[in-house]
């Protein structure tokens, strides 16, 4: 006997799946706060705001309290007694709006119901509300909108539904009764629940937007980083390429140059031109990696402290008062502090230009103790002149740094107490070699 393949389930079956799984998610949500005990404005700044939610939930529970024992003696004929046990259970548990909202529906919505039952075997006028009480209704407001600012869509709908369905069916126990306050509560329960979750939303993306600033912040940050040792690379590759050219030329041009030359050393004068030229095809090629697309390397040598005078005085012409006090005899400057020289004190007069115009400005180049000192110092800006950025990103004091790393020296920077700036460089010279000391031993 042949059976059939099992067909897609029907219609039906599938709608009552889908209605189970959504009471269960229904069901949790009633059940599961969507967010730790923690209060609201808890992340603050300021102490009053984080004692707030403190203070309000005080304030209600101090007034729903007698009120809602009031009301149900005066205007329901409640005895005190009873009346005290429900005004404490639909008022205390406001105290836990400010952490735990989810939880104190749990208290004062079954508190509500058994009000509406008291109320119900009691004898009232027909002007009074049923089945909730006037303190009760605007208490539960009060609960719904901080469900609203704390708990999720899901959970909000279903306390929206079930409270709807609660007064529907008090209704129906007795219809006689007019139940205008459960209608109200539902249509008043339904705004309160949007503005909640309005303002909730509202301040998860504007905290999802910060957090999206302070990433992209840190991306520049590391992009400006990335970019300014690319540069550098490319500036060394220029130095670097300078000398090695020079090992070329000397090694190729060395059997021409000196006669009586062994063919062992013309062999060895050779494989040093040779391993030159490998290397300077090798920092080609990784220079060609580091430069964009469509970027051709600068035509001009790389400057360095010799070009510090023509510096200066393009920076007095842009109307910065500079003055630069260059030490006459600094000995041998290795071309990279040569050049990380420069590019500190350029950066450093840029940024005087940009945050200080008009700030009296000094530059100043020692060596002492085998290092290139590099102090650039600027006083305030004059008063009558507004800064041309009002704030940075520091983003050449990476710059900076990065240089002096490379070197293996330090840096300074800070402001001053008149209201000015330094940046101090701190770079490491080769060791002088005396005119009379003996050369150094070629033994191995």
């Amino acid at each position: 006997m042949s059976t059939s393949p099992a067909g897609p389930p029907p219609p039906a079956d599938g709608l009552v799946s889908a209605a189970r799984r959504n009471l269960r998610e229904l069901a949790h949500g009633l059940s599961h706060a969507s967010h730790p005990s923690t209060p609201l404005l808890a992340g603050a700044p300021k102490p009053w705001q984080r004692m707030l939610p403190y203070v309000v939930v005080l304030a209600l529970t101090a007034t729903f309290i007698p009120v809602t024992i009031n009301v149900l003696t005066t205007q329901y004929d409640v005895p005190g007694a009873l009346a005290g046990a429900l005004g404490v259970a639909q008022a205390a548990p406001l105290l836990m709006l400010a952490h735990r909202p989810l939880q104190a529906w749990w208290i004062i919505f079954p508190a509500d119901i058994a009000g509406a039952l008291v109320v119900l075997a009691r004898s009232t006028g027909p002007d009074a509300l049923w089945p909730w009480t006037a303190p009760a209704l605007i208490a539960y407001l009060f609960l719904l909108l901080a469900l609203g600012l704390r708990e999720t869509r899901r959970t909000v709908v279903g306390v929206w539904v079930v409270t709807a369905a609660a007064g529907a069916a008090l209704h129906l126990v007795a219809p006689d009764r007019a139940a205008d306050s459960a209608l109200l509560l539902s249509i008043l329960g339904a705004v309160v629940l949007v503005i909640g979750a309005a303002v909730r939303e509202r301040g998860e993306a504007t905290r999802r937007l910060a957090e999206q600033e302070t990433i992209s912040e840190a991306e520049r940050a590391q992009r400006t980083l990335l970019e300014e040792r690319t540069r550098i690379a490319r500036e060394l590759h220029d130095v670097v390429a300078h000398h090695m050219s020079v090992i070329t030329v000397q090694a190729d041009s060395a059997p021409y140059r000196i006669s009586g030359l062994s063919e062992p050393a013309q062999e060895e004068f050779a494989s040093i031109a040779a391993a030159a030229r490998e290397s300077l095809g090798e920092m080609r090629r990784l220079l060609s990696v580091l430069r964009s697309d469509g970027t051709e390397g600068d035509r001009a040598p790389q400057p360095g402290l010799d070009r510090l005078q023509q510096l200066v005085e393009a920076t007095v012409r842009a109307g910065l008062p500079a003055e630069l006090s260059l030490a006459a005899e600094l000995g041998e400057v290795p071309p990279a502090v040569d050049l990380s020289a420069y590019r500190i004190v350029q950066e450093a007069l840029a940024n005087v230009v940009r945050h200080a115009p008009g700030a009296r400005t000094q530059v100043s180049v020692r060596a002492a103790a085998g290092h290139l000192n590099v102090l650039v110092v600027n006083g305030p800006a004059p008063k009558p002149a507004a800064p041309l950025e009002s704030a940075g990103t520091g983003h050449g004091l990476v710059g900076m740094r990065e240089r002096v790393r490379l070197t293996g020296g330090t840096l300074d920077t800070g402001p001053l107490p008149d209201g000015g700036f330094r940046v101090a460089a701190r770079m490491p010279l080769p060791p002088a070699v005396s005119p009379s000391a003996p050369p150094p031993s070629e033994d191995l």
